[in-house]
């Protein structure tokens, strides 16, 4: 994960420290001089030479600023990151970095500026889904899925389903996509493999007319859980989104989760605010994180879209999905 974004970052900072170096010497071969011409006179010039020398070295001007972050900008831009996200960080990093005194390496304050700045993007409130399905008084705990065409949706509601059968949680799964060829299919295929009861119409069918058996259903089951499967739309397909409207209306879910692949870049946060306007999303899963190797995406969505996060899919069995953790995200950037 993040393998070309680590890299472009891993040459830009090698680039920086480098020119810090040489910049640094420069400035200590010359006052090394002048405090070898000056220290014969006034023995304490060489003690104001190293704080000069400090003054100097310690401080990063506008322009310097300028120039550094034009080689970081274009690598965000080549791995995705919004627009929104890099105008943050630019703003973040120039207050903490210009004009202002600092001890160490350049490359390091850099560093851990930029750590300061990402981990603000997941400033969001966050959801604990297993707790919200087990607080709530009055079963079942409904959820929507929702997302464009062939985005893993299918694949990861039965990675939840399996989750929560983990967690001693009773799930009915419900074949929304009455639209997609052999889509009632392939749910019922994991609902087999799982073991749990599935609510199905045939093909054609009004998807909102499932989603209220399947929740009836899981009433008169007494279940924890409804999840609800949608076909997958375009957001510039106005019948479809129409279509989603009405599901969710009818359904009256506790949840609406986007579900999303991470590798299609800045698309996905196009996606997510698209369907964030017609039915105002609760959170984001993404999927094909582990072949995500630019990352932008992930970086970005919760911070323009102010959503959180709740898991990364990375791989094809039910296993295969992990709780977001901004903590090891940054940690996978490898700063």
């Amino acid at each position: 994960m993040f393998k070309f974004l680590k890299d472009k970052l891993r040459n830009v900072f090698k680039k920086i420290d480098k020119e810090e170096k040489e910049a640094v010497e420069s400035i200590e071969d010359v006052e090394e001089e002048k405090e070898i011409k000056e220290e014969k006179e006034i023995k304490e010039k060489k003690g104001i030479f190293k704080k000069l020398k400090e003054k100097v070295s310690r401080k990063v001007s506008e322009k310097k600023f300028d120039k550094i972050f034009s080689e970081l900008e274009l690598v965000l831009i080549e791995n995705n990151v919004a627009m929104d996200v890099i105008e943050k960080i630019k703003k973040d990093l120039k207050r903490k970095l210009v004009d202002k005194p600092f001890k160490g390496k350049l490359i390091e304050v850099i560093k851990r500026s930029l750590i300061e700045s990402i981990t603000e993007l997941f400033d969001v409130e966050e959801i604990d889904l297993i707790k919200k399905i087990k607080e709530k008084k009055e079963k079942p705990f409904v959820i929507v899925f929702v997302g464009v065409n062939g985005s893993g949706k299918t694949t990861t509601i039965a990675k939840i389903a399996y989750l929560l059968k983990k967690n001693n949680l009773k799930c009915i799964l419900v074949a929304g996509d009455t639209w997609r060829a052999a889509s009632i299919q392939q749910i019922e295929e994991h609902a087999k493999k799982l073991n749990m009861k599935l609510i199905k119409h045939n093909y054609g069918s009004d998807p909102a007319a499932v989603a209220f058996d399947g929740i009836k259903a899981g009433k008169s089951k007494k279940v924890d859980c409804v999840l609800i499967d949608t076909a997958g739309r375009q957001y510039a397909n106005f019948n479809l989104m129409e279509e989603m409207k009405k599901i969710v209306r009818v359904a009256k879910p506790d949840l609406k989760i986007f579900v999303g692949e991470s590798i299609v870049g800045n698309d996905v946060i196009e996606q997510i605010k698209r369907f964030d306007d017609a039915v105002n999303i609760d959170g984001i899963i993404l999927t094909k994180s582990d072949v995500d190797e630019k990352g932008g995406a992930m970086i970005s969505v919760s911070y323009v879209s102010k959503k959180p996060i709740l898991y990364l899919g990375c791989g094809q069995s039910y296993d295969d999905l992990k709780s977001f953790d901004k903590e090891k995200l940054i940690e996978s950037l490898g700063f």
